[in-house]
């Protein structure tokens, strides 16, 4: 038995072929997102501040369910390519022969002993482990993709409830505005100088505001409980969000974006795998017509005479060529399939980065047209009613058209700054990473 087994030894060291002549398959690991993201180690809770939206960030890719689920998936299939280019178990085989009549088993006459190694066609291993590997790596890619994901909606999410925070804020403000032209309204009907249907018309305004910060209340709340859902947390955990300004973001040109996304886009680099899997699919089933073999070794030992120790090779016959022929071609139409997914993956990528970009342009020049433009028309009309409220000039009609006019003009212009946020966390979504700043930008987040 020692001679048979330093035999199949020398056997597999010597006639056992590599995985793949000349090549180094490795495992893909995975890639983190930017590290940028992270501010530091995730937080349990928010800081006495409030939650910003990197640490938001950090926390929901630290905690998000559904990211925790694929990247073991992930996990799970970068054991694979070490499974596929393995050999298969070598097989141990014993028989005994005796007499039919007066034998004296197990102490027959003759034993036998025999190892055998069954190995794939040279090159067969080395496509397989390939195969596998890249099945992992457009795995990892699907962990990249929804991780980008759920930080956009994450920023999303966060940029649309400082905003809704910021509206409650100004017409929760406003009230106060009412309040005070309700008391002008019933000072100058004490007066005699007005009449009695101002005071009622004031009392209106201030329960249809009432009104308003209800349905903004609304928003706040499904806001607070999506945003808690991304970070893995209960709808109705405590929830405090920092102050969120709008990002600068790239300048005005989109041409560069369009190369950038082309190289950091997970979903293109996930197509680009599965093109190279099928090209190994293709090489695997061509091999397919050459035959696996096997080795072994086989020691008889006999109850009287020498012992014998015999070599084995065997072959399989792939006769049927037919199957082959078909496996080949219906690889050939896999990589057809590939390719066009992978040119639809670039297409797609042009256009997200396209839309955005153009989305994210005209939500600034929205933001800088209330700000600088409507906010400060909508003021001093307001304080030209008031005034001529006073004197008597004005009817209280237009003194609350005004004041209407004012208030959603500073409501808009809040909502267009989380929509600037919203349109450039997009923009990062389809870039498949941070955009660059424009030259002369300072980061605002």
């Amino acid at each position: 038995m020692k001679q048979l087994a330093i035999a199949f030894v020398l056997v597999l060291a010597f006639l056992s072929p590599p995985a793949e002549a000349g090549e180094k398959l490795s495992v893909p690991q995975e890639i983190p997102f930017p590290s940028k993201l992270f501010p530091g180690d995730a937080l349990e809770t928010e800081s006495a501040a409030g939650l910003t939206i990197p640490e938001a960030v950090a926390l929901a890719l630290r905690d998000n369910a559904e990211l925790k689920s694929l990247r073991a998936k992930a996990e799970a299939m970068r054991e694979r390519p070490s499974r596929s280019g393995a050999l298969p178990n070598p097989m141990f085989t014993y028989s005994g022969m005796d007499t039919a009549e007066g034998g004296d088993w197990p102490n027959t006459f003759e034993k036998r002993f025999m190892l055998q190694q069954e190995f794939p066609w040279f090159g067969k291993r080395g496509l397989q482990e390939g195969i596998a590997a890249e099945n992992a790596e457009a795995m990892q890619r699907e962990v990249d993709a929804l991780t980008r994901e759920v930080v956009m909606m994450v920023k999303e999410s966060c940029f649309d409830l400082s905003a809704v925070q910021r509206a409650l804020a100004i017409t929760r403000d406003e009230e106060k505005v009412l309040k005070r032209m309700e008391t002008v309204a019933e000072t100058m009907y004490a007066t005699g100088e007005r009449s009695q249907q101002d005071v009622l018309k004031a009392q209106a305004e201030i329960t249809m505001l009432k009104q308003k910060l209800l349905e903004l209340e609304a928003q706040e709340t499904t806001l607070e409980a999506k945003l808690n859902m991304l970070l893995n947390r209960r709808a109705d955990a405590p929830l405090i969000l920092a102050a969120a300004a709008a990002p600068s973001g790239p300048g005005a040109d989109a041409g560069p974006l369009f190369a950038l996304a082309e190289n950091t886009r997970p979903e293109i680099k996930g197509a680009e795998a599965l093109v190279r899997r099928d090209q190994n699919e293709r090489d695997l089933m061509k091999k397919e017509f050459w035959p696996d073999y096997r080795l072994g070794v086989e020691y008889r030992n006999y109850q009287e005479g020498d012992d014998e120790l015999m070599f084995i090779v065997g072959f399989d016959l792939p006769i049927w060529q037919s199957k082959y022929g078909a496996g080949v071609r219906e690889a050939e139409r896999m990589i057809e399939s590939s390719r066009a997914g992978l040119e639809a993956a670039r297409r797609r990528a042009s256009f997200d980065v396209r839309d955005a970009h153009f989305k994210l342009l005209t939500a600034r020049r929205t933001l800088d047209l209330y700000q600088s433009e409507l906010i400060p028309q909508a003021e001093a009309r307001f304080q030209a009613s008031e005034a001529g409220y006073r004197t008597g000039k004005v009817d209280f009609m237009d003194l609350l058209e005004s004041e209407r006019f004012l208030l959603n003009a500073r409501v808009m212009a809040a909502m267009a700054e989380g929509q600037v946020g919203m349109e450039a966390a997009r923009l990062e979504r389809a870039l498949g990473t941070e955009p660059p700043e424009p030259e002369g930008a300072t980061k605002t987040e």
